[in-house]
């Protein structure tokens, strides 16, 4: 049996217990709801177990500030690479599309990663700036939107600076 010798980006924190994101990723669960899903991948397409997957988004009025909607949650990968939210579909917020913030965590990676989904390729001064757009839309089945997280390689998610 060939031992292998784990690497400094393997062994390098934060580590994220699994119960860590658990019941946070039911934002909203009225009869407008919708479902945001997707996968995180790793550059050879390989999913990602146990990313921290947190977003952040408005109220459909495009509120952040409503007492009766926190408009935050937090999600955990499967094995699959799979993560899940029920919320409900954001308002636009001063003239930008109706967006969700997402923040992504994991083991070994040394930041985290900021990036934002949005419903569809509309005008908006930052999705205007960004070179591969189609990125960062997500992909409409009924109430479910689709949002894939490439982390490295060929289809990258584009991300965003602090």
């Amino acid at each position: 049996m060939t031992r292998l010798t784990p690497t400094a980006e393997m062994t390098l924190g934060p580590f994220f217990p699994r119960e860590f994101a658990q019941g946070a990723n039911e934002l909203f669960s009225g009869k407008d709801s919708i479902q945001i899903t997707g996968r995180v991948t790793e550059l050879d397409g390989k999913p990602l177990d146990n990313v921290v997957v947190e977003i952040w988004q408005a109220d459909a009025k495009g509120r952040y500030d409503n007492p009766d909607f926190f408009g935050w949650g937090r999600a955990a990968t499967d094995a699959n690479g799979v993560y899940t939210f029920r919320t409900l579909k954001p308002g636009s917020v001063a003239g930008r599309a109706p967006h969700i913030n997402f923040l992504i965590l994991y083991s070994g990676l040394m930041r985290q990663l900021q990036t934002t989904m949005f419903f569809e390729n509309a005008g908006d001064p930052v999705l205007d700036l960004v070179r591969h757009r189609e990125r960062l839309v997500a992909r409409r089945e009924g109430t479910v939107y689709r949002f894939d997280v490439r982390l490295r390689g060929e289809g990258e998610t584009p991300f965003f600076d602090d």
